[in-house]
């Protein structure tokens, strides 16, 4: 049994935790300048404002999500184990009468709170800009972004605690979280479509290996909730929309809930077996 009390004051003190860390600070400071920034320059005319509204702004954060979500993901989920068993605190945490799975789990919610927290201020200062300047006439592709986005963040997450659960040392796992994130941003467009051009792979495994990539099954719910058209996409996007037609957005939404839970489970494993040692 799951003693929710007992993963309430945890998760509460994750919180506060994850609110006193640089990288939140540093990260969230980052996405609300940027996001605000693209907002200011999709409603942004030739030298005066122009009536885009929400639509322009959405299609403007795409790539600046892709880039940036993730890392925050990755890195504060590899540093929300892997930190304190440096530093010996989580030796004192196990030592108290709580189970391996409500002190993953609180650290989990805690972190993915704070996480939700700086993305949605970020998102805030940009819709309440654009209200201002452009209107709402697409408000709902703008909500759309906000909610996809939020899955991202929190599967980004899930796979940092996978790999925070394995390692002891806070500087090898921003390392190798680092590296996670690039390989993923390289093998989300220009990458795949490269590998696929050079081992000379058909439309079918190259859609197969876009899903694969939490970056891109992203990219592909993102344009699908705003255009409904994965044409832009190339012959990937065209194949699957003529193969899953109406079904393909629920999978994408599917494919999300298992990069956010079967990472965090596998993490479990590790962290249940390993410990603070």
């Amino acid at each position: 049994m799951i003693d929710l009390q007992t993963v309430a004051i945890l998760s509460q003190k994750e919180v506060r935790d994850a609110t006193k860390s640089r990288w939140l600070l540093m990260f969230g400071v980052g996405f609300a300048v940027i996001a605000s920034a693209l907002s200011w320059m999709a409603l942004s005319g030739l030298g005066s404002f122009g009536v885009a509204g929400f639509g322009r702004t959405t299609a403007s954060m795409v790539n600046m999500v892709l880039l940036i979500v993730p890392l925050m993901g990755l890195t504060l989920g590899a540093l929300a184990i892997a930190s304190e068993r440096e530093r010996g605190a989580l030796a004192y945490l196990m030592s108290q009468p709580v189970t391996a799975f409500e002190i993953l789990l609180s650290k989990y919610l805690g972190v993915a709170a704070a996480l939700i927290a700086a993305l949605l201020v970020g998102f805030g200062i940009s819709g309440i800009l654009v209200v201002l300047r452009g209107g709402s006439s697409n408000a709902g592709d703008f909500l759309a972004l906000v909610g996809l986005t939020v899955l991202l963040a929190l599967s980004s997450l899930s796979i940092g605690f996978l790999l925070s659960a394995g390692l002891r040392r806070g500087a090898t796992a921003i390392g190798l979280s680092v590296f996670l994130w690039l390989t993923l941003a390289f093998f989300s467009d220009l990458g795949l479509m490269g590998t696929a051009v050079t081992l000379d792979i058909g439309v079918r495994e190259l859609l197969f290996m876009a899903l694969a990539n939490p970056l891109q099954v992203y990219k592909l719910a993102t344009i699908l909730s705003i255009k409904n058209d994965l044409e832009v996409l190339g012959p990937a996007g065209v194949y699957a929309m003529r193969t899953y037609g109406d079904a393909l957005l629920p999978i994408l939404m599917a494919l999300f809930v298992v990069w956010v839970i079967a990472p965090l489970g596998v993490g479990f494993l590790i962290f249940k077996r390993r410990g603070a040692f």
